[in-house]
C-alpha cells in the first residue's frame, strides 16, 4: 500500500465500476470515487477537495491500471511539479503515451488550476511524464466513447498542444489516431479523429468554440447529429 490517496473521477463509463474496483486492488486501499460531475473543471477541482492528503493519484473514469504496477516504489512529486503523469496504452491505434494514463498531482494545484482546453495542462509548475506505462486507457467501450476520445484528443493536438508537444509528434499521433484499426469501436475513433480535426480548423476563426470539448452534453449531440442514436450503446 502506498501512503498516497487516490481518486477515481468517472462520468458516464460503462466499465467503471470494475475499473475502480481493479484499482482499489492494485493500489491497496480504498480508493475514492467521484462520479457524474458535470464540467470537467469543476470535477477536477473537486478531487482536491474529497483527499486528505496534498499528493495524491489521480485516475480516470476508463483507466485500466496494470496489476504490476507497485505504488510503493512511486517517489513523491519534488518541490515545483504538481503532477506526474504515467503512460497508457492506447487500445485501438497502438500509441503509449500520457493520454489517459495515471496521475499523481497536487491537492494544491488543482486549487490554482488556471484556464485552458485541456485543463489538467493550466496546473501552476512543472509536469514530469514518466517513461513507464501504468496501464491501457479503455475509452473504447462504445462507439459513442470511442469517437468522443478522437475527437477531442485530435482538436485538442490540431489546434496545439498546450503541453508544449512537439508539431512533428502531434501530426504522428493525429495519423495514429485517424488509422486506428484495432480493438472494438476503432473504426469510430478513427472517424471521431478526423472529424475533431475539422472541428479544429473550423474553430481556429472563434476561438471560444474550443470549451465544447469540454462538454458531454455537446459532445454527445455532434455525435448523433452525425451517426445517429442507433450506436451510443454499442
Amino acid at each position: 500500500m502506498s501512503g498516497f490517496d487516490a481518486v477515481f473521477l468517472s462520468y458516464d463509463e460503462p466499465m467503471a465500476d470494475s475499473l475502480h474496483s481493479r484499482l482499489q486492488r492494485t493500489l491497496g486501499g480504498t480508493v475514492k470515487r467521484l462520479h457524474g460531475v458535470h464540467g470537467m473543471r469543476r470535477a477536477y477541482r473537486l478531487c482536491a477537495e474529497v483527499v486528505d492528503h496534498e499528493q495524491f493519484f489521480l485516475a480516470d473514469g476508463d483507466f485500466a491500471i496494470d496489476t504490476d504496477f507497485d505504488p510503493s516504489a512511486v517517489e513523491p512529486l519534488d518541490e515545483g511539479v504538481s503532477m506526474r503523469v504515467w503512460q497508457a496504452v492506447n487500445p485501438v491505434n497502438g500509441l503509449i503515451y500520457g493520454y489517459g494514463g495515471l496521475k499523481l498531482i497536487r491537492r494544491s494545484a488543482l486549487r490554482d488550476m488556471g484556464a485552458a482546453v485541456d485543463v489538467l495542462a493550466a496546473l501552476p509548475g512543472r509536469i514530469e511524464f514518466a517513461r513507464q506505462n501504468a496501464g491501457i486507457t479503455r475509452f473504447n467501450q462504445s462507439p459513442l466513447h470511442a469517437w468522443r476520445a478522437g475527437f477531442r484528443e485530435c482538436a485538442m493536438l490540431a489546434r496545439g498542444s498546450e503541453y508544449a508537444m512537439a508539431d512533428d509528434d502531434a501530426r504522428q499521433r493525429m495519423k495514429a489516431w485517424m488509422g486506428s484499426r484495432t480493438g472494438e469501436f476503432s473504426d469510430f475513433a478513427a472517424v471521431g479523429a478526423s472529424e475533431g480535426i475539422a472541428f479544429a480548423r473550423e474553430a481556429a476563426r472563434d476561438s471560444q468554440q474550443f470549451d465544447h470539448l469540454n462538454d458531454p452534453a455537446w459532445l454527445r449531440e455532434r455525435f448523433t447529429a452525425a451517426h445517429g442514436d442507433q450506436v451510443i450503446s454499442g
